[in-house]
């Protein structure tokens, strides 16, 4: 079967989509830091890119702060795209986020919308996995929006979905045919005030979770559909409310 290298392969998602391609005979190999790969400075990519037909990048910026996590997502990708270049790798994957190709200001989806840009323009066959909201983020959601024992959020739409979905579709398009872009999310649409609200009392959290329109959401006024699919995305069927249970926060 295929060699597939997974950038990004000892995090919460790449942990996952490694297991499920090993699962179905591939061979999965996760690549980051932590196993002497670091697409960031180039260090160790093109002796872990030697075979693999496929790569898979699921690397997240250490720093969400603009400068920061642009300078990521691009030094990476590129680095990425070269040594895949060289080493003739035929299928690119990343995970990014549905609402890149909206109007928006969140310097993160920013940072995204360059990364995307450097794939599609690479001459490399590619997957696009527009992924909205993980559930896993439910927790840290509320906290960056907290003053005191008040969570202030807007009434945006969201529609979160399960990493351990996410890292499906992931593996499914690692092990396929190039798809271009496709989008993914949860059964559920609901606004991120009541998301932040149903996690937090589901968890016996005492904070108070207030709908504020105005209220940015890391760093930025979000319109009401910018965070949820449009026809045609592919929806998971883990729902909130099957999730919680299964995954208390951490302490």
């Amino acid at each position: 079967m295929a060699k597939i290298v997974v950038i990004g392969g000892t995090g919460l998602i790449g942990s996952k989509v490694v297991a499920k391609l090993t699962e179905h005979g591939h061979e999965a190999v996760a690549a980051s830091p932590n196993t002497g790969v670091n697409s960031l400075t180039g260090e160790g990519l093109a002796e872990v890119l030697t075979g693999a037909s496929t790569v898979v990048d699921v690397s997240n910026s250490p720093s969400f702060a603009p400068d920061d996590v642009l300078e990521f997502f691009t030094t990476s990708t590129r680095n990425l795209l070269e040594a895949e270049a060289e080493a003739g790798v035929t299928h690119h994957v990343a995970l990014t986020i549905v609402g890149t190709t909206r109007p928006q200001n969140i310097p993160y989806f920013a940072a995204k919308v360059a990364q995307e840009k450097l794939i599609r323009e690479s001459g490399i066959a590619y997957s696009l996995v527009h992924a909205t909201q993980f559930f896993e983020f439910v927790g840290s959601i509320a906290d960056i929006s907290t003053d005191g024992d008040i969570v202030r959020l807007p009434g945006a739409l969201i529609q979160p979905i399960a990493a351990e979905d996410v890292a499906t579709a992931v593996a499914r398009a690692a092990a396929g045919t190039p798809l271009g872009d496709v989008e993914i999310a949860g059964p559920e649409a609901f606004g991120m005030d009541e998301f932040a609200r149903r996690g937090l009392t589901f968890r016996g959290d005492p904070r108070t979770v207030i709908r504020d329109d105005d209220a940015p959401y890391y760093g930025a006024k979000i319109e009401e559909r910018t965070l949820i699919p449009v026809d045609g995305a592919q929806i998971f069927e883990t729902t909130l409310e099957e999730w919680l249970p299964l995954n208390p926060p951490r302490k």
